[in-house]
C-alpha cells in the first residue's frame, strides 16, 4: 500500500526498521528511483517494500491523508479535487478512539474470525477510514504461512514509511497459524524478524474454526490477545 512519503512535520509514530548513519556536515542526496526494493510478484506498485532484519529504531512522521481508504503495502490516495480559496479550511474528520479494527494483511488472514470472536470493527483488506469513522487503533492480522508473513512485511513497510491514514495506531501484528504444529525453521526465523519490528502475538491452530465453529475452549493466547485489544472473547469456555 504506498502512500505519500512522510513530510518533515505532522504527528509522529514508532517503528522499526533500518537507520543509515550520516557524516557530519554531509548532506545525502535523495534516493534514486530506480533504488531496488522488495515487492511480491505481480504487485501494481513498484514501490512496495519490506521490512529488513533489523532492531534499530526509526521515528517517521506521519503526513495528513486525503480521502479515500488504503490498503495495507498499496498507495494510500492522494486528496484530489479543486484547490481551496485562501482563508478557507477544511476540517478533516479523525479516527475514532472507540473500538480497534482488524485490518487483514492478506485474504483469508483470519481477521474476520477474530472480529467475530473477539469483537471489533472487520475492515478487510485496508486500513480504516476516517469518514466512516472507524477505530484508530488496529491489529494487523496474517496466516504464518510465507505468503501471509510476506504479506505482513509488507504492510509493515509501510508503515514505516508513514503510509497509513493519520491518526492510526498499530496495537499488533497477529499471526494465526496455518496448520497445527510447530513452523519451519525459516518461518520461525521470519517471525524473529517481524517481531523485531513490531509487537507480535500468535493464535495457535483452532480445529473447530476451519469448520466454522464455535470452539469449546479458547486457548489463553485468544484471552490475552482479547484483553490487548480490551474485548473479550464471545465464544464459550475458559482459558486452556
Amino acid at each position: 500500500m504506498s502512500v505519500p512519503s512522510a513530510g518533515p512535520s505532522g504527528p509522529q509514530m514508532w517503528v522499526r526498521g533500518p537507520t543509515a548513519q550520516q557524516p557530519t556536515g554531509e548532506q545525502t542526496a535523495p534516493a534514486s528511483a530506480g533504488a531496488p526494493q522488495e515487492v511480491a510478484e505481480g504487485a501494481p506498485h513498484a514501490q512496495q517494500t519490506e521490512v529488513r532484519d533489523s532492531p534499530t529504531m526509526v521515528m517517521r512522521s506521519v503526513p495528513a491523508e486525503g480521502p479515500g481508504v488504503a490498503h495495507p503495502g498499496q498507495p494510500h490516495p492522494q486528496q484530489q479535487g479543486r484547490p481551496q480559496r485562501p482563508g478557507r479550511t477544511r476540517q478533516q474528520r479523525a479516527l475514532s478512539g472507540e473500538g480497534v479494527g482488524w485490518v487483514a494483511a492478506h485474504g483469508g488472514a483470519g481477521a474476520s474470525t477474530l472480529a467475530k470472536v473477539l469483537g471489533g470493527t472487520d475492515l478487510g483488506c485496508r486500513w480504516p477510514d476516517a469518514s466512516q469513522g472507524e477505530p484508530a487503533k488496529v491489529m494487523l492480522v496474517a496466516r504464518t504461512h510465507a505468503d501471509g508473513m510476506r504479506a505482513a512485511s509488507r504492510a509493515l513497510g509501510a508503515l514505516r514509511e508513514g503510509r497509513h491514514p493519520r491518526g492510526m495506531e498499530l496495537v499488533a501484528l497477529v499471526l494465526v497459524a496455518d496448520a497445527p504444529g510447530r513452523l519451519p525453521i525459516s518461518l520461525a526465523r521470519r517471525v524473529r524478524v517481524l517481531r523485531s519490528v513490531a509487537p507480535v502475538r500468535r493464535v495457535p491452530w483452532i480445529p473447530p474454526w476451519r469448520m466454522g465453529k464455535q470452539a469449546k475452549d479458547l486457548p489463553k493466547e485468544v484471552f490475552r490477545l482479547g484483553a490487548l485489544a480490551g474485548t473479550r472473547p464471545a465464544e464459550a469456555g475458559e482459558p486452556r
